[in-house]
């Protein structure tokens, strides 16, 4: 079984929300970025790359989330090719439900 970790973090807090994932990280766990987070994509792969996180299943995003960005911010961060999927709101729920994860786990630092 796997973990869905659900990362709500600023740029300041996203290194410590990194490391407390790390600390019970297994193969396999999907990570879901909330609300302002996926503006910061590439400085989680950074911290991820530094961290003992390997073997992401998948990194997803809300659709709802990606849309408060500006068309410029979206485009320079070409998340269509750093995220696993783009979810609604009911998949996103439907995620959380799924029998592939036994516990979905929200850091918010």
């Amino acid at each position: 079984m796997a973990t869905l970790y659900q990362l709500h973090s600023t740029m300041d807090t996203l290194r410590r929300s990194t490391e407390e994932m790390s600390r019970t990280w297994r193969t396999g766990d999907s990570i879901m970025l909330l609300g302002s987070t996926p503006a910061f994509i590439d400085w989680l792969n950074a911290y991820l790359n530094d961290s003992d996180i390997e073997d992401i299943a998948g990194i997803y995003a809300l659709a709802d989330d990606i849309a408060q960005l500006t068309a410029n911010t979206t485009g320079k961060l070409n998340l269509e090719t750093k995220l696993t999927a783009v979810l609604t709101d009911a998949e996103w729920v439907n995620l959380t439900q799924s029998s592939q994860f036994d516990k979905v786990v929200t850091i918010a630092l």
